[in-house]
């Protein structure tokens, strides 16, 4: 992102929270209270991820008085954050992380904004949980006494005008392996997490029956090139269970469904290696999780190349094909290329070597169609 229109010791320090801060912090709405110079840039929004959602905090820099830290207004909903309070601070250390902030504050100092917004951050962290910890729900206060050994929990308290209360619980899973260390030649630059988020609907007193939380799994978005937990069909939450129960028969899955993927990485390869006989060596092939390669293939004087596609459901679900001619350019001077192709003899249950044989077999008959389809589009 770029920072013109920002004063140098402002930028320095956007562009240094922006690229080193552990959360996805991302910057929008930013505007000048320079009455003098209204195209000096002092004031933006941060959206700060929270509780696998977001919130957002105005951060109002004075341009014209440099030195001094920057004044936060928080969400319309948190109106009882009062950061430097006592009455939330969660301990010792983190009480020191805002104070030492703000009390060594140094506009020259890159780095003094990020930590500035850990430091609030952490409060607010303890703010939400204070406000959780008061509802008078007895589901909602077991539930916490039973899950707060585990670290990294967040918490928050939702409600409005149109919409009940609700609690909301981010839970890290915790499974007895290192994702990264599983995919050979892996380019996360980050640790790769899945988080549980449960909503629980605050019970009136008019209700008996507790309903069962809402459920839904998170990961980090890099995860998503070698699984998705979308895919993930939760095991079900049976009436009287607790999240303490729930969370090591899910983690237990989420583990197996891993291990299962990164065996399809290797499945993947091996389809993509058999098909070397038949096209020959790839122009290109994604070397780390296998999700696309393309072939140069020749029928007679017509030459063509074939882009294979593979989703993470491989074999199950067969690769997507796209064709491209050498030869032919459309209107636009860009290369024909064909519609998805899907529709081919294919069964998961064949080993690579007979599936690989057997698209080449439709590939064949399909580069007569491709050639007389982009004869037509020259015309």
């Amino acid at each position: 992102m770029e920072f013109e229109g920002f004063p140098p010791q402002i930028a320095d320090q956007l562009h240094y929270l922006l690229n080193h801060s552990p959360d996805s912090i991302k910057i929008e709405s930013v505007c000048s209270g320079n009455k003098f110079n209204p195209k000096i840039l002092d004031r933006f929004t941060l959206v700060i991820p929270y509780c696998l959602e977001t919130i957002k905090w105005d951060v109002i820099y004075n341009s014209e008085y440099a030195a001094t830290p920057p004044d936060f207004i928080f969400g319309p909903d948190d109106e009882g954050f009062m950061p430097c309070s006592s009455t939330i601070a969660p301990d010792d250390g983190q009480t020191s992380l805002l104070e030492k902030a703000l009390s060594e504050w140094n506009n020259e100092d890159s780095t003094r904004l990020l930590v500035l917004i850990q430091g609030l951050r952490d409060r607010y962290v303890a703010y939400q949980r204070s406000r959780v910890g008061q509802v008078d729900d007895d589901r909602v206060k077991f539930e916490i006494s039973t899950v707060l050994t585990r670290k990294g929990i967040e918490m928050q308290m939702t409600s409005g005008v149109d919409k009940p209360e609700e609690v909301k619980f981010a839970v890290p899973l915790v499974m007895d392996m290192s994702i990264n260390k599983l995919v050979v030649g892996c380019p996360w630059k980050h640790e790769q997490k899945i988080y549980l988020q449960v909503v629980y609907p605050i019970l009136r007193k008019i209700e008996s029956a507790p309903s069962a939380p809402r459920l839904r799994l998170v990961s980090s978005s890099d995860l998503r090139s070698l699984f998705s937990v979308e895919d993930v069909k939760l095991p079900p939450w049976i009436d009287g269970m607790c999240l303490a129960e729930y969370l090591p028969h899910l983690e237990e899955t989420l583990e197996r469904q891993i291990l299962e993927a990164v065996s399809e990485i290797f499945l993947r390869r091996s389809f993509v290696e058999a098909l070397t006989p038949f096209l020959g060596r790839p122009l290109e092939a994604d070397p780390t999780f296998c999700t696309k390669a393309s072939f140069l293939a020749a029928s007679g004087p017509f030459t063509f190349v074939v882009h294979f596609f593979f989703s993470n459901q491989f074999p199950k679900q067969q690769p997507t094909l796209m064709l491209q001619s050498c030869q032919h350019l459309n209107q636009f001077s860009v290369p024909v290329k064909s519609s998805l192709l899907t529709e081919y003899p294919w069964s998961p249950r064949w080993e690579v070597g007979r599936m690989a044989e057997r698209l080449c077999d439709f590939l064949t008959d399909e580069a007569m169609n491709f050639k007389k389809y982009c004869n037509e589009a020259m015309l």
